[in-house]
């Protein structure tokens, strides 16, 4: 791969680390206010059952995004280890190279559409 494409991929993949990390440090914030601090009533009890599962559905989203951007923030700096490396931009099952097009869509792809498609068609049993 060209020296120009890895730069641009990186700065891509350097963008998306940068936007996870904000979206992991507001959801830090989220999880880690207690109910007593995220309503300001005085008491740590709220005073009807629905105000208290709105605030438990609340917080298991903000856990379930967190998760689902941590998972998204590790294949990002795996793909920027891989530029490192010289690695970057092939495929780790086949390894022929992946094609342009799906690395500006998902930077951080590790698969060819081809193996990504069998990855998948394996997962659901379909063939």
């Amino acid at each position: 791969m060209k020296k120009e494409d890895l730069e641009k991929y990186e700065k891509l993949l350097l963008k998306k680390r940068e936007e996870l990390m904000e979206q992991l440090k507001i959801r830090k914030e989220v999880l880690d206010t207690t109910i007593k601090e995220s309503t300001g009533d005085i008491s740590g009890y709220s005073y009807h059952m629905a105000d208290q599962g709105t605030d438990a559905m609340e917080r298991e989203k903000a856990f379930l995004f967190a998760s689902k951007s941590g998972r998204l923030l590790y294949h990002v700096e795996e793909a920027l280890r891989r530029i490192r490396k010289g690695t970057f931009g092939n495929c780790h099952t086949c390894g022929k190279p992946i094609q342009k097009a799906r690395l500006e869509a998902v930077p951080h792809a590790r698969y060819c559409i081809e193996c990504k498609e069998k990855e998948e068609s394996a997962k659901t049993g379909r063939r």
